[in-house]
Parts: structure tokens; sequence; C-alpha cells
């Protein structure tokens, strides 16, 4: 049967299957928008994870293979430390999971004023040539003077040494507080030590340069203190008890076990 378009029912078919069409092309549309969008964020976590490991990212988008030989992306609890081994960690999005009452809690010491805290986070434990752990890197954020201040941080296999630091996002003010970007303050915390010999955290910003052979101690820098001591904090909540600190109190004692051995 044929209908003419200059008829009621051939015009409501023509629109109806003219609707149909678009809505296809908008939800096809807006599906490779969110692909792409996901590729991008994944691309840029897999980079910051390994400029913070210090990891050469090759030229143009080698990084994406060094990555994958390099790295091993975990989804751990964070309360229980336990891994899971379900997950599609590249795509986890910790601040989606933060504002969720089903999948987040309140810090009960909310230092890095966060005010919530995602239940689950990433891991990353990375590999050098040889296939032996050269580092962990962990997320990292908190509130400086302004902003929340996001990045990463990599420790050595002992879990208490700064092997890198990497900070991607804030809105502290520029020409002041946007001081944590600067790869000069930022290679301040290489080497430096997270715990002290009784195991409390012991970073602290220090005014006016820290001394020669000081573990602890990073710059302040003069003028923007809020912000520095906005890191530390962070630091602080991530590496403490209500953050990393159950995850890598069993990395320790499967090592010293020799359960751990450091492999891939």
């Amino acid at each position: 049967m044929v209908f003419k378009k200059d008829t009621v029912v051939g015009t409501m078919i023509f629109t109806i299957t003219l609707c149909l069409l678009c809505s296809f092309m908008i939800t096809g549309t807006a599906g490779i928008l969110k692909e792409r969008k996901l590729a991008k964020k994944r691309d840029e976590v897999q980079r910051y994870v390994l400029m913070a490991a210090d990891v050469n990212l090759g030229q143009g988008n080698e990084f994406r293979e060094i990555f994958a030989k390099s790295v091993k992306p975990l989804l751990i609890n964070l309360d229980t430390g336990k891994v899971d081994s379900d997950a599609n960690v590249l795509d986890f999005d910790e601040r989606m999971a933060a504002i969720n009452p089903e999948t987040s809690s309140t810090p009960k010491k909310d230092i890095a004023k966060i005010k919530t805290r995602a239940n689950d986070a990433r891991v990353f434990k990375v590999f050098d040539d040889s296939g032996k752990l050269s580092s962990v890197v962990v997320p990292f954020y908190g509130k400086g003077l302004w902003s929340m201040i996001y990045g990463y941080v990599a420790v050595e296999p002992d879990f208490n040494t700064i092997k890198g630091l990497v900070v991607y996002e804030h809105g502290e003010t520029p020409g002041i507080g946007d001081f944590v970007t600067d790869p000069a303050w930022l290679n301040q915390w290489k080497n430096k030590q997270l715990f002290d010999e009784k195991g409390k955290f012991a970073i602290r910003l220090v005014k006016g340069g820290v001394k020669e052979g000081d573990v602890h101690g990073v710059d302040a820098v003069s003028g923007a203190t809020m912000t520095g001591r906005g890191v530390q904090r962070a630091m602080e909540f991530w590496f403490g008890v209500e953050g990393f600190q159950t995850f890598f109190n069993q990395l320790k004692t499967s090592a010293v076990q020799g359960e751990f051995g450091g492999e891939k």
C-alpha cells in the first residue's frame, strides 16, 4: 500500500520516520562522543601515571604501549584493601563515586577537606623492564586555598619514599598558587620520606627553604602557604587510615612473608 505525502497519514508517517532517523543519529553521535571522552580520559590517566612514576612517555601515542607493558592497574576497596578483579579500572570515575551515597562515605577526620570519599580507588603497580616492581602510583586530591587540587604520587617499593609527583588540575591563584604545577617544586618531593621511624606521617612544609638532608621537608613557598598545605594535608589523608594505608600495609606484610615478590 502506498501513502501519499500530501495526505494526513502520509504526513504522519513521514514525520515519524524523520524523527526516528534524527533520534538514531543523535543517539549514535552521543555514543561516539562519549567513547571519545572516555578514550581521552584513559589517555590522560595513563600519561599522568607514567609521569608520576618517572617513566619516559616515548613519542606520540607510544605511551599507550608503554603503559600496557609496564603498568598493572587495580581497583581496591579502601577500607579492606581488597582488589576488585572484575573492575574496568581505567574507566572508573572516583569523582562520580565520591558523590554517590551508595559508593561513598564521609571521612571521620577530613583533613583534606574533601567532604566525601569514594569507597573504592585506583592504584597502579609500575614495573621495570625486568618485571620487578619499581613503584606504586596512587591518586590524591584535597582542598587548597580556592579549589580542589588533583594529582598522582608514586612511591618506591619500600612504600615510604616518594618517587614522583604530578598535579594535573587545580583552580588556585594564577602566578601564586599555581606553583603546585611547577616542575621545580614538584621535584622537591622526590626521595622524600612519607613517614618517620615511628611510622608517623612526617612530610611538612618549611618556610625559607629546606636544609640539605631533610628527608621530610618541602618548601612552603612564600605567599601561597595554604595551597602548599593543601597538598601536604591531601598526602597525609590519602596515605592514612582512610586512604591507602590498609592496602600498603597488606603489601608490606606480603613482602615480609615472601608472598609478594614484586613481580608483575
